[in-house]
C-alpha cells in the first residue's frame, strides 16, 4: 500500500476513533446505561472498542485478552452481549486502540487486503459511533454540533 494511501486511511480511522472517544467523554453518567437498540451505551462503546482492538491486531492469534477484558467481556463469545466497562476504563481502552492503529493485519475471516480491512473496521466504528451520537443528541439538548476532521481534538 502506498504511504500516501496508508496515511489517508490511518488519519480517517483516527478521526473515527476520536469521534467515538468524544461520545464516551460526553455521555452523562446518568445515561451510561441508557438503551441503544438492544444494548446499553456502555455495551455499544465496549463492543466498538473491542472489535477495533481485535482488527488492529496483526491477526486473530496475535490478539490477546487484556486485564480489562476480564471486566468488559470477550465480545467474540456467543453468551450474549458483553457487560462493557466504566466510562474511564472505556476512555483508557480507546487510547490503547489508538496506539495499535499502525500495526499490520491478517484475519482469515476477512478475505481482503489490509487496506480494505481498515475501511471495514472504519465502517464498523462509524456505525456504532452513529448510534452513540444519535442517542446523546436525544438526551443532551445542548445544541452543540461537532465534527472531528482528523486527529485528537484539543479541549
Amino acid at each position: 500500500m502506498s504511504a500516501y494511501l496508508k496515511a489517508i486511511l490511518t488519519a480517517q480511522i483516527e478521526a473515527a476513533l476520536c469521534m467515538l472517544t468524544e461520545c464516551i467523554q460526553k455521555c452523562p453518567a446518568e445515561h451510561w446505561e441508557g438503551k441503544i437498540g438492544n444494548d446499553t451505551f456502555r455495551q455499544v462503546a465496549y463492543h466498538t472498542l473491542f472489535w477495533l482492538d481485535l482488527y488492529l491486531s496483526a491477526n486473530a492469534d496475535a490478539f490477546t485478552l487484556r486485564e480489562l477484558h476480564s471486566r468488559g467481556g470477550d465480545d467474540r463469545s456467543d453468551s450474549g452481549p458483553s457487560t462493557g466497562l466504566s466510562k474511564d476504563e472505556s476512555l483508557a481502552y480507546s487510547a490503547i486502540c489508538r496506539q495499535k492503529l499502525q500495526g499490520p493485519s491478517g484475519f482469515h475471516w476477512l478475505p481482503f487486503s489490509r487496506g480494505e480491512a481498515h475501511l471495514y473496521n472504519l465502517r464498523h466504528v462509524q456505525h456504532h459511533t452513529g448510534q452513540l451520537s444519535a442517542y446523546l443528541r436525544r438526551i443532551v439538548q445542548d445544541g452543540e454540533q461537532w465534527w472531528v476532521k482528523s486527529g485528537w481534538r484539543s479541549k
